[in-house]
């Protein structure tokens, strides 16, 4: 459910905001229906990996990887897929740690609640 949820989502606010809105969605999203931290950890790493994927060799292959392997010869690496594949990883990394701080902070916040009624 997280999963499709990240990457619906994320899809959607990506084609009119910011790269980092997936950091605001996985937080969210497992904020509000994390199961588990292993579960808040891999469903956003997964949905943006995939969807950072597709989205790059949907933009990149009618181009003939031009720009991306512009950037490879940049960074130091002699093919394309290089990139694509860092990029893909760096903001499955990300998406993933957004949700499972997402997932710790509504434990802490309804720990904090029963512990404050317990008073």
């Amino acid at each position: 459910m997280v999963f499709f949820v990240v990457l619906i989502a994320a899809y959607v606010l990506q084609m009119a905001g910011p790269w980092w809105m997936v950091i605001v969605i996985s937080f969210a999203a497992c904020g509000l229906i994390g199961k588990t931290g292993k579960i808040s950890f891999w469903s956003p790493f997964f949905a943006i990996f995939l969807l950072w994927t597709g989205m790059v060799l949907f933009k990149s292959l009618p181009n003939g990887n031009l720009l991306a392997g512009r950037v490879a010869e940049m960074l130091g690496v002699r093919v394309w897929w290089v990139v694509l594949l860092l990029t893909s990883i760096l903001g499955g990394l990300t998406s993933a740690i957004s949700g499972y701080c997402g997932y710790h902070f509504r434990k802490a916040v309804l720990s904090g609640k029963m512990e404050g009624g317990r008073h």
